[in-house]
């Protein structure tokens, strides 16, 4: 009797590629969803942390509190979090977003302010006296020079994220967290690897970007180490 290509899915089998012929599309929307929870939530995180980055570095008195409240939100379980914020966004994709941007401000307020605080005060001063502005200084110094640490934190936190979205799967907006909580309540082996399979992946795949961009910004990171 000649096997049907289906047989790796009746035997429940951990490899089988008649589930990635038959569940393409259903991968495919998976794993944009969670693309896109990801890049939407890293995004807002970094724009939330930058002024707090600056706040805390511009006001010493303000840097413990900020650091503070991020680090504290940042030890809160993920299924807590999602349960505190229920009330303000419901059963939405809206509710994964706010959680995985309240984890993500731990890493990226502590890089972007080591980065600015790694900052010489010479240079500082040198540029204060060629007669650049606090806003001017902020933006042609000190962010530039703050770069490195800055994207290593946006590195880790985008990694982090991509694995935190899963979480999202007991509201239904789990991106490949949908397909590995299913699987794992079917036992439907080959699910929940591919799944898990493509979550690493993405998070691989965006490391290594993310350190791309951060070699084309930041030329003379190069150059010292050469």
């Amino acid at each position: 009797m000649i096997p049907t290509p289906h047989d790796c899915l009746a035997r429940n089998e951990w490899i089988c590629g008649a589930y990635l012929s038959t569940r393409r599309r259903i991968l495919l929307d998976a794993v944009v969803q969670h693309v896109q929870l990801t890049a939407v939530s890293v995004l807002i995180g970094l724009v939330l942390a930058v002024p707090l980055a600056v706040l805390a570095r511009r006001l010493p008195p303000a840097s413990g509190p900020v650091l503070a409240v991020t680090t504290v939100l940042y030890t809160i379980p993920s299924l807590a979090m999602f349960s505190l914020l229920l009330p303000l966004y419901g059963l939405s994709a809206s509710l994964v977003v706010a959680g995985l941007v309240l984890y993500s401000l731990t890493l990226l307020v502590r890089n972007i302010l080591a980065g600015l605080r790694a900052v010489p005060e010479e240079t500082r001063q040198a540029a204060r006296g060629l007669g650049y502005g606090p806003v001017r200084l902020l933006l042609t110094v000190e962010l530039p020079l703050a770069l490195p640490a800055a994207m290593a934190g946006l590195r880790i936190a985008t990694v982090s994220a991509v694995s935190l979205v899963t979480v999202g799967a007991i509201v239904g907006f789990g991106g490949l967290g949908n397909l590995i909580y299913a699987g794992m309540n079917s036992y439907f082996k080959a699910q929940v690897l591919t799944a898990s399979v493509l979550c690493v992946v993405i998070a691989v795949a965006a490391d290594l970007l993310l350190l791309g961009v951060q070699r084309l910004l930041t030329p003379w990171t190069r150059a010292a180490r050469a």
